[in-house]
């Protein structure tokens, strides 16, 4: 299938993705407090996130999100469809501002402009605008860069999560969202594996251990994604979600799948230039995203105080 139906797969993807992170924001802050992470608070937590409406919304909005995603990662390659998940932050910056009720300014346009300057930038200076269906599909995941890949993820997930408990919120939030990028970034790997593998029927899925530890990553990045929230401001979390999601994909893609990017030394300089600037606007567009949250919080906990500035 052609680049054009990745991309609009993936770009689909994105515009739920945003609606579902909304959600599960606003629902982050009206549960228990999980600061800590101590037992009982995170039980609490977990049990009062299950059964929270707006937490339950975004699980519908993931669901029909991680299908658009499944299927671009089916027919394209990591470091194609990965970084056009950054393009979410556009839709939650609209989401944001439509809530609060407020215009986006020429300043988010600008960086907006940017982020899709650099996403198509990189596309056609690594080459990946000629990724094929065939070679996406045939593409499998080399066992022992894998095996690697997995403990080096694990190792820098717990070392956040453990470090931001010591961390005040910003930090703390800052961690816990490295934490879920490497944990989304290993879940979209784990996502191409399992349609690899589902091509050769279903049998051949169900009696390998990529699903079930699909599911396991998957639940892991949810719960993750929630203590982040609530750990501090939404402009520490979701700049390093941003960020790591997409750059440690296409380091996965390379690594692990042996996906073909330009490596001449002209090719390489411009690639981790267009990565940098679409980071940067990744991060600035994410904190701009935070404070229309934040405002649109603000404005729905105390309308009368809103209205009357």
């Amino acid at each position: 299938m052609s680049l054009l139906t990745v991309v609009g797969a993936s770009v689909g993807a994105t515009a739920f993705f945003a609606l579902s992170t909304a959600l599960k924001h606003r629902s982050a802050r009206t549960t228990p407090d999980a600061s800590g992470l101590e037992p009982r608070r995170l039980a609490r937590f977990i049990h009062a996130t299950a059964r929270h409406p707006l937490y339950l919304g975004g699980l519908v909005a993931d669901v029909v999100g991680l299908s658009l995603q499944v299927f671009a990662l089916h027919i394209g390659a990591l470091s194609v469809v990965q970084p056009l998940l950054t393009t979410a932050l556009l839709f939650s910056l609209v989401l944001a501002h439509r809530v609060a009720g407020t215009r986006i300014s020429r300043r988010e346009c600008a960086w907006g402009a940017v982020l899709v300057v650099a996403l198509i930038g990189f596309m056609v200076a690594s080459g990946t605008v000629q990724t094929s269906r065939h070679a996406a599909v045939v593409q499998a995941a080399d066992r022992v860069p894998a095996v690697l890949a997995g403990i080096l993820a694990v190792a820098l997930a717990a070392t956040c999560v453990l470090t931001s408990r010591r961390l005040p919120s910003g930090g703390a939030a800052a961690l816990m969202g490295v934490a879920v990028g490497t944990a989304y970034a290993c879940t979209a790997a784990l996502i191409k594996s399992c349609t690899n593998i589902l091509a050769a029927g279903p049998v051949a899925l169900l009696t390998s251990w990529q699903p079930y530890l699909l599911v396991v990553a998957g639940g892991i990045g949810l719960l993750l994604a929630q203590l982040a929230f609530q750990s501090g401001p939404l402009t520490a979390s979701l700049p390093a979600i941003a960020t790591v999601d997409p750059l440690l994909s296409v380091a996965i893609g390379v690594w692990v799948y042996d996906e073909r990017l330009n490596r001449g030394p002209w090719a390489v300089g411009a690639e981790v230039g267009f990565l940098a600037l679409m980071s940067l606007a990744a991060v600035m567009l994410s904190r701009v995203q935070a404070v229309a949250e934040d405002h649109s919080r603000r404005r729905t906990l105390h309308p009368s105080a809103s209205s009357a500035t």
